[in-house]
Formats: structure tokens, C-alpha cells, sequence
């Protein structure tokens, strides 16, 4: 929608087709519904691709800020909750209504429940649909990854590139939730629906990444920001490290408190500084009647190592089903980084999260939406 609005005001004829029953259903869901739409401090360091540069052209070209003014432009009132993540004050519904009255004033037609057939190239696209058939000069391929298929992802978008030539990245889930294999999710189902700040942390090709925000335990494993951002870095099979008092040292903590408060039982120690339930689960059979007097150095050793260094194997991620984005897609070796036109076939053009490009959380593959279909767009209307 966005590309077909900037098209369209510059007086091109453009056709959005949709397969879905409904436009823009990842928008409406997206941040708790209310849209993380842009992160003004966006950097091409932002973001995971075979090519690590590909991303910076586009981003330069079409900034968070200059987004944010179309969004002003519309009276959309938004809250920055944490450092640059922009959020709709309202509802992810005003981000929506704002492309498609931008569409509906550039003369852009929608389609939905549109499947597409066959593409043919032959000097111009020939679209086969479940409508009618249409002829196109410049085809644009903004079908997304696999990520929510509930929504309506598929991988159509790769189909469509291979079909032309183009190599793919393998695709993957990412900032995504881990799951827990069966024994271990025993041990901790009590913590499910337990959040709090944690900096979790994991190696990826000998380099250590470690992540501070927040950590929710679930049903099936472990979710919440903190992992969902780990999820773009871990591998499958690797460890994880959780230090669950990023902020304080809890043998420090201890120390202190036992030469005020000697009889002090440990459990109620912790208990002011860490969840109640998450001290139960993790200490209740080794420390239930210490008194901080009688703490010695490997029960200090077993507190220190299960809160600052908790380590856990997930299982595997929770997959495509509740994936934020897709890693991987379409090679960006044979696509122009400043105007998105395939280097292969000639006014063929790919946006989004179909390219293999992947932001991390925190309102980065918004922008990259954005970004990837003003320059894409901004090469069409010179046509």
C-alpha cells in the first residue's frame, strides 16, 4: 500500500492485489495493536542479511523521521515507549487507515480475495487471477514472509522469484518465543505467565550476544522481548545463559543483609528482590530454613549460578505459527539496493520482509517496509 500510493499520486495506474479477505491484518495486530510503526534511532546495524550493507541505501533515502511526518500530517497521536520504538496512542486501525486513504486519494484500486495463478513475463507482466487477468509495466512483489500464517502468509513471494531466477537464503523463524523441551517445562510450569528484567545471553559464531529487557515464562517455554530478540541470534541446539538480577549482585545483596539481619531466613531474602515464585521454584528443597548466618560458600556458589547464570537449552522456537518476521528470502545479490529492481528481470521489483533482510524488534522491519518501498516506488514513477 505503501509503494501504491507514491506511485499513484504521480499519476501511474496502480493496482494493489491481495489474496486475503482483509488488507494489512499484520498491521492491526502488531504491537499489542497498537502499531510499533517506526524506530527513529534505525540503523543499517539494525538488521541481519547475507549483505550486511544492502539495507543502507534504502535508509538513507527514506528515514524514520521522514515517515513520522506523514503520520503527523494525519493527526495520528503516537507515544515513544521506549528510546525511539514509536507506538499508536490508539490503535494500530489509525497506521491502516492512514495507507489506505493516502491510496484511496492517489487513485490506487484494491483487490482483495484475489488469488493469484500464474505471472508471465513477455515484454510486460501478465497477472492470472481468480478475477480477471491483468497487464502490467512494473510488477512489485510485497508478499511478506511466512511468518503468522493464521494471517495469511505464504510463500508465495519466493515461488515468484525462483520462477524468475532469483536464489533464495534459507528462511527460518526469528523473533520468535522458545520452547522448553517436556522434562524441563515439568520443572518450571509454575512460573508460566511470570515476567521480569533479565539479561539473557547466547554465542553465535564465536561471538557472545547478550540482550537486557524483559523475559515472560510460558506454558511452553520462554518468550517475552528479551528472548524474541535472542531468537534472531540463537542457533539451534545452543545454550542460553539468563541472569535474572542484571541490576544488583545478589551475593553482595546477601552479604549485606546478613550482618544486619542474621536470622533472616534466606527465601524471605530473596524474596524482596526476586519474584516469590521464581525464588520457591528455584530454591524451595536446598534453602527453605537458612538463616543468612548459616549461608556457606556452596550455597552462595548454587544462588549465585541460578540467578546470574542460568543456563538452559531451549527445545526449538515456537516456529512460523507466532514468528514476529521470517530470516531469509530472496537473495539480495541480484537486487539493486537503491531502487529494489531485480538485476535479472527488467521493472520487476521486490519490498520487505521477502528480501532476505531482517530487523530486530522494536519497530526496525517497519521501516524497512517503508524505506525499501519509497525507493522502490520513487524508480517506478521515472518510467
Amino acid at each position: 500500500m505503501f509503494a501504491a500510493f507514491n506511485i499513484g499520486k504521480h499519476n501511474k495506474r496502480v493496482l494493489v492485489l491481495d489474496h486475503a479477505n482483509k488488507v494489512g491484518k499484520k498491521i492491526l495486530m502488531s504491537g499489542g495493536g497498537r502499531c510499533n510503526f517506526t524506530n527513529l534511532n534505525t540503523t543499517h546495524d539494525d538488521f541481519k542479511s547475507n549483505n550486511s550493507h544492502f539495507c543502507k541505501s534504502a535508509l538513507n533515502q527514506y528515514s524514520p523521521y521522514e515517515f513520522l511526518t506523514l503520520v503527523e500530517k494525519h493527526h495520528i497521536a503516537y507515544v515513544e515507549k521506549a528510546p525511539g520504538q514509536l507506538f499508536c496512542e490508539k490503535s494500530s486501525k489509525d497506521i491502516l487507515k492512514m495507507l489506505l486513504d493516502e491510496c484511496a486519494n492517489a487513485g490506487v484500486k484494491i483487490y482483495k480475495k484475489c488469488t493469484i495463478n500464474k505471472i508471465s513475463n513477455n515484454n510486460n507482466f501478465n497477472i492470472e487471477t481468480t478475477i480477471e487477468n491483468y497487464s502490467c509495466d512494473a510488477l512489485v512483489i510485497a508478499t511478506g514472509g511466512l511468518s503468522i500464517p493464521t494471517l495469511g502468509a505464504t510463500g508465495f513471494g519466493y515461488e515468484i522469484a525462483e520462477q524468475m531466477g532469483h536464489k533464495m537464503i534459507k528462511t527460518s523463524a526469528s523473533l520468535v518465543p522458545f520452547t522448553l523441551a517436556e522434562k524441563t517445562l515439568k520443572k518450571y510450569k509454575s512460573l508460566a505467565g511470570l515476567a521480569l528484567p533479565v539479561s539473557v545471553s547466547c554465542n553465535n559464531d564465536k561471538k557472545k550476544i547478550v540482550i537486557d529487557d524483559d523475559m515472560l515464562f510460558t506454558h511452553r517455554g520462554l518468550s517475552g522481548p528479551a528472548i524474541l530478540k535472542l531468537s534472531a541470534s540463537w542457533k539451534y541446539g545452543s545454550e542460553i545463559e539468563i541472569n535474572l538480577l542484571p541490576s544488583k549482585d545478589v551475593i553482595e545483596l546477601l552479604k549485606s543483609e546478613r550482618i544486619n539481619h542474621p536470622n533472616q531466613l534466606v527465601m524471605n531474602c530473596l524474596n524482596q528482590i526476586i519474584p516469590k515464585r521464581l525464588v520457591i521454584n528455584l530454591f524451595k528443597n536446598k534453602l527453605t530454613d537458612t538463616k543468612l548466618k548459616q549461608l556457606d560458600k556452596p550455597q552462595l556458589d548454587l544462588i549465585d549460578k541460578k540467578i546470574h547464570h542460568w543456563k538452559l537449552t531451549p527445545s526449538g522456537t515456537e516456529g512460523y505459527k507466532t514468528a514476529e518476521v521470517t530470516a531469509g528470502g530472496i537473495d539480495t545479490d541480484d537486487v539493486s539496493s537503491k531502487t529494489f529492481e531485480s538485476k535479472i528481470v527488467k521493472q520487476l521489483y521486490f519490498i520487505g520482509e521477502v528480501l532476505d533482510v531482517t530487523g530486530q524488534l522494536g519497530g526496525y522491519n517497519f521501516q524497512w517496509a517503508w524505506s525499501s518501498a519509497w525507493c522502490a516506488a520513487q524508480n517506478i514513477i521515472k518510467q
